[in-house]
């Protein structure tokens, strides 16, 4: 099979169709770098429930790509203006949206054109 980096060229090399998106493969100190922020700040995040990294058996914790992803996705919302609740808000939101759109097979739809008045264009 051919390996492939990740779009951004950071990550590790994945075989196409591999799903270790869940897998932790990234110690505390490379994920703080890949989601530009602070190693005291994931520490911050895990104790308050936002984020949950997998250990390996020494206790080290390992970030996946998908924890990267989220870890990204906080420093986001943290620089519009949200506080860790309200981040926690939003990705649980997100989270039953996605798992909500994975069980029933629907795409997702582009957003609907406002019309001058602030309402929906009719389709």
């Amino acid at each position: 099979m051919a390996s492939t980096k990740e779009p951004d060229g950071e990550g590790p090399a994945q075989d196409e169709g591999s799903h270790d998106d869940e897998r932790g493969v990234y110690g505390i100190s490379v994920a703080a770098d890949l989601a530009g922020t602070g190693v005291q700040n994931l520490r911050l995040y895990e104790r308050r429930g936002l984020l949950e990294p997998s250990r390996s058996p020494g206790g080290t914790r390992l970030y996946s790509r998908r924890d990267v992803h989220r870890l990204t996705r906080i420093t986001q919302l943290l620089a519009k203006g949200l506080n860790l609740a309200g981040i926690a808000m939003v990705l649980d939101l997100q989270d039953d949206n996605t798992r909500l759109r994975h069980t029933s097979g629907d795409e997702p739809r582009p957003p609907q054109q406002e019309q001058g008045d602030g309402r929906a264009a009719a389709p």
